[in-house]
């Protein structure tokens, strides 16, 4: 193998290392699985080309992060400020539910857990991960505009120094104090649904036994345990539609009228937005078995379920979770939930998000 080969396959791991943590912040940026993982290759690619001019003037993870955001403040410039149903309209009450579709680019978009959330050993810092991708806290950020959004993320996700966020945006200290003070405002004011919403790390007991019984009641169709394991003012959400419904009533009046079809589906534990999440397979009337029908992100509060999002775009997030595209029958939904779904790996070497090169 020549010098120069050698050399090369080492930035490759180098970069890939920091894959999973840039993905992150991406992700925090832009509110968009997909946007986010083109941004982490436009930085690659840009890290790559021009890693002969970096010569170590600052750390190889400072410089990827400054092209990453670089990238991403490019692609904010549009000015798209992605949502959940309830930043846009008032609920519908079940008697005038309508299907209606928005385009793509107007959600907030699912992301695994295993994309955007390294692996570490500090418990505090998984937990702030997680609460940094949720969708309450997703939401909230597109609310900022692109540099105090910036800011925010690095100085409280990701826990930098103001001097060191200065230095990457080309800006003074007293500018990125002055940012973040009024990101926080902007947040503490935007603060809305989903936000009072609490999720131990990991599952605490009590919660793993409300999920146990909500697989049982929404498999069974049984819409009074469903009930009982709903906050009285829980929230469904499906998006690409816009409707979004408020309270028990609607919710299980949807699911046995419009919803009625998804009677016998099954449910594939994921990990999506750090909170519990469902794979929904739904029954395939015409082949028998089971085609993808969601992916649902769960909010949960003093013992009741008081989100219930449902991402029906299956053609890009199942692939995006690794899922397969059927089930063949119960046997088969059973054996992949016991694997432990987590979300396609990235190819490369795993990203470490604690390794400061």
């Amino acid at each position: 193998m020549s010098e120069g080969t050698a050399t090369t396959e080492d930035l490759d791991v180098r970069l890939e290392r920091h894959r999973v943590e840039l993905t992150g912040y991406c992700y925090r940026m832009l509110g968009s699985s997909f946007e986010a993982e083109d941004a982490v290759q436009d930085t690659m690619v840009r890290a790559w080309r021009g890693y002969d001019r970096f010569e170590g003037r600052s750390s190889l993870r400072s410089w990827l992060y400054r092209i990453a955001t670089n990238v991403c403040l490019d692609m904010l410039n549009a000015g798209n400020r992605r949502a959940r149903p309830m930043d846009l309209t008032a609920p519908s009450p079940l008697a005038r539910a309508a299907l209606t579709p928005r385009p793509d680019n107007t959600w907030l978009e699912p992301m695994p857990d295993a994309r955007v959330l390294p692996t570490t050993a500090d418990p505090a810092e998984a937990a702030v991960a997680k609460e940094s991708v949720r969708l309450a806290f997703m939401a909230a950020l597109q609310q900022l505009p692109p540099k105090q959004r910036a800011v925010l993320i690095l100085r409280e996700v990701l826990a930098w120094r103001a001097s060191e966020v200065a230095e990457l945006l080309g800006t003074t200290v007293a500018s990125v104090n002055s940012a973040l003070q009024r990101a926080r405002a902007t947040l503490a004011e935007s603060a809305g649904e989903g936000a009072e919403a609490v999720t131990s790390d990991p599952l605490d007991e009590e919660q793993q036994k409300l999920l146990d019984r909500y697989v049982a009641a929404f498999e069974g169709y049984d819409m009074t345990a469903l009930t009982a394991l709903l906050h009285e003012d829980a929230i469904m959400t499906m998006p690409p539609f816009d409707l979004w419904l408020r309270g028990t009533p609607d919710i299980t009046g949807f699911m046995t009228t419009l919803g009625a079809s998804c009677a016998g589906s099954r449910l594939v534990p994921v990990e999506v937005n750090g909170l519990p999440g469902f794979a929904h397979y739904k029954p395939d009337e015409e082949a028998g078995g089971y085609v993808p029908w969601a992916v649902q992100a769960l909010e949960i509060s003093k013992g009741r379920i008081t989100g219930f999002h449902c991402f029906l775009d299956t053609a890009r997030w199942f692939p995006l979770f690794g899922l397969p595209p059927r089930l063949d029958g119960p046997k088969e939904a059973a054996a992949l939930a016991a694997s432990g779904v987590r979300g396609a790996a990235h190819e490369g070497v795993e990203a470490e998000a604690d390794q400061v090169e």
